[in-house]
């Protein structure tokens, strides 16, 4: 009896070696999957409509729908944006829209800080303008200081005002404008598109400008919220060739950590081919370089197209993608920094959307961007290992001298360390949360290999709606690349 029993249990020892052999192979290449608790949640039971002709005409309801030229602020627990007024299938109002929300996620409509065009703005674009342009807006000491833009399209016939408020959902006083420009006067500056930024000093900084001249900086006055020196133009810091390159919507942070600021600036059509270009300086006024080291005002032929392009019009498998994604704001929440931005429909660009998305630090200090949009952190800090990559993935390179919207391709990191082929000269490495990409370049690559090295996160997968992985980062000439593992949660 005991030899039977001996023999019984040695059958199903076997029976179960047999079994997970059998599993480790045909699942060698799978990716094991980080607990649930290491995820960002689901956003909401259902993925979100990139189009509903049902909420056109319902500002309740838009959430992020019908959102142009987006800056951000957090005001005690709420995150606003403030955004030029758009409408598809309809003209726009001449207000300013604003918008809040708890996690960044899900946003509701608060209303709007004008109601009409002021005589001066009207006066000023020679009655050719319909609405206020792309604000920004920043607290100092109990007031916040709004700033937007008119412009007559197309011209210098431009200027940016100032309006102030002792609460963020207003009233808001009109304090008339702080930078003037016409198409007559010795200036090169076009006064449109403020940015807001306070140097290690506390001083206040604005960043403007678009198309003519390039990208300018100057200084403000604290106390009254208008420029420190009456008329000037300030400092150029950005330009391209001619207004047949496109350049706008400018922006710069901080990162104390860095201890350097980064200027961002949109290149491109904004239905179409926007995309998002960074560049850093040790000095608020620059020079502001980009990751080849090239100077942002730099406009020979060798450099016309400079700028580290971060974010281009895209789409992953299974999706009709994004295009217009550009002219962004950002935000340091703690720790955490943010970019927002313009984001049209694949399958019908008049329906612009509000994108959030993580910024993360490649390990030389430069901002790179999550492949997909801001879904909240996981409720646990996510701990990612070596096995967890293993498996098929989407890619992403966002090629500098091409601005139209960029496909996936298939990448597979496998078991044996090799890429897409067992005997590939191909292979990967991951420590801590950097992945290392490595391609066999003999007569090229210094060291025989091109390396990309990219950062591993957990995130939200919007298009297959799931939790995932996903890499961000930069390859070695400087050009962005994402990734996406390809989960399938029926295996």
């Amino acid at each position: 009896m005991k030899k039977k029993i001996v023999l019984l249990s040695v059958i199903v020892i076997v029976l179960i070696l047999t079994i997970a052999v059998i599993y480790f192979f045909t699942n060698s290449n799978k990716s094991e999957r980080l607990p649930v608790t290491q995820f960002p949640s689901a956003p909401a039971d259902t993925p979100f409509e990139k189009i509903n002709s049902d909420i056109i005409h319902s500002e309740s309801q838009w959430t992020t729908n019908n959102t142009h030229d987006a800056e951000i602020i957090k005001v005690d627990d709420w995150y606003y944006t403030f955004s030029t007024d758009y409408k598809v299938a309809g003209a726009p109002l001449p207000g300013i829209q604003i918008r809040k929300s708890k996690d960044m996620i899900h946003w509701e409509f608060v209303g709007r800080v004008f109601e009409e065009l002021s005589e001066e703005a009207v006066a000023w674009t020679n009655g050719k303008t319909s609405t206020y342009w792309a604000p920004d807006v920043i607290e100092l000491e109990g007031t916040f200081y709004l700033y937007y833009s008119v412009s007559e399209f197309g011209t210098r016939n431009s200027f940016i005002g100032l309006a102030t408020s002792s609460s963020i959902e207003g009233p808001w006083k009109d304090q008339g404008p702080v930078i003037t420009t016409k198409n007559d006067d010795d200036k090169t500056v076009n006064a449109i598109d403020p940015g807001l930024i306070l140097d290690r000093d506390d001083n206040l900084w604005m960043v403007y400008g678009s198309y003519f001249g390039g990208i300018f900086i100057t200084e403000l006055d604290k106390s009254s919220g208008k420029q420190k020196n009456e008329g000037e133009e300030g400092t150029l810091i950005a330009q391209r060739q001619s207004n047949d390159y496109e350049i706008e919507g400018p922006a710069i942070m901080y990162n104390k950590k860095t201890d350097m600021f980064y200027l961002t600036v949109s290149y491109g059509y904004l239905e179409d081919t926007y995309n998002v270009r960074v560049a850093r300086s040790e000095d608020i006024q620059g020079p502001y370089v980009d990751y080849n080291g090239k100077n942002m005002v730099d406009i020979s032929d060798e450099s016309f197209d400079t700028g580290t392009k971060v974010l281009n019009s895209y789409t992953f498998n299974d999706d009709t993608g994004w295009l217009g994604t550009g002219h962004n704001g950002l935000l340091q929440d703690g720790e955490d920094y943010y970019l927002t931005h313009n984001a049209r429909a694949g399958e019908d660009l008049y329906w612009s959307h509000l994108h959030v998305r993580e910024i993360v630090w490649t390990n030389d200090g430069w901002p790179v961007l999550s492949p997909e949009r801001y879904a909240g952190k996981p409720k646990e800090k996510s701990t990612v290992t070596t096995e967890n990559l293993i498996g098929d993935w989407e890619k992403i390179e966002f090629i500098r001298f091409d601005d139209s919207m960029q496909t996936s391709t298939s990448l597979s990191l496998l078991k044996n360390g090799k890429i897409n082929e067992s005997d590939s000269k191909d292979y990967w490495e991951f420590e801590d949360d950097t992945l290392k990409l490595y391609w066999y370049a003999p007569d090229e690559a210094q060291g025989d290999y091109w390396i990309d090295e990219v950062k591993v996160i957990p995130q939200w997968d919007f298009e297959k709606w799931q939790p995932t992985l996903v890499f961000t980062g930069l390859k070695q000439d400087g050009t962005a690349i994402w990734g996406k593992q390809m989960i399938n949660e029926k295996e």
